[in-house]
């Protein structure tokens, strides 16, 4: 009974939420603006259950030993962030912007560092000259960047140009082809969980 329910929910907001971005009946902007208003209220419930999710996990690990540092890392910081937002507020100049500043800001400029070692070694491997597209890919690499960057002796009007016409052309095609496979892929998964065909999102197989 619990699944029907969760199934008839699923196709009827799917059904509004349809109607109403292909509709221009007032009814329909007022049932936008009132899922709009639910939907945040239902967005707090979920962070919610993420942060509960989160402390259960990490207490779990805890207790199995597993990476206790950084649990206990990420629990203290869990905590102590709302307490000092309620105590001292989130203006500047305050213990909360202050730990903000000093330890999220250069925490995440570490990880997106580290992205880019991981993404020149994937850049290094895929553009490899094994086969003709490879070359292809390859050459038009090395003709954009040597375009975008300012080395003394490498600015060409005609590389330029060239650059941006492959830019704009070959890969924007490339590009608004990969888009369209991604909106009809996204179109049939909706039609699938409003239709009640797919169910993984319930617990099942």
């Amino acid at each position: 009974m619990t699944r029907k329910f969760a199934l008839m929910t699923c196709f009827i907001f799917g059904l509004v939420m349809f109607v109403q971005y292909f509709s221009n009946h007032p009814t329909a902007k007022l049932l936008n603006q009132s899922i709009l208003e639910y939907w945040q209220i239902i967005f707090a419930f979920t962070l919610i259950v993420g942060i509960a999710g989160f402390i259960m996990n990490s207490v779990r690990e805890l207790r199995e030993g597993e990476s206790k540092i950084y649990k206990l890392a990420s629990l203290g910081g869990l905590i102590l962030m709302p307490l000092l937002a309620m105590i001292w507020g989130i203006k500047a100049d305050t213990p909360f912007t202050w730990i903000f500043e000093n330890v999220q800001v250069p925490l995440q400029a570490t990880v997106f560092s580290l992205l880019a070692f991981f993404v020149a070694s994937a850049s290094f491997r895929g553009f490899r000259a094994r086969s003709i597209p490879a070359g292809i890919l390859l050459a038009s690499a090395i003709i954009i960047l040597i375009s975008r960057s300012s080395i003394p002796g490498f600015q060409f009007d005609f590389l330029t140009d060239f650059a941006n016409w492959l830019r704009s052309n070959p890969a924007m095609a490339a590009r608004r082809g990969i888009l369209i496979g991604i909106g009809l892929g996204s179109v049939t998964t909706s039609l699938r969980v409003i239709l009640g065909i797919e169910r993984t999102w319930l617990g099942g197989k």
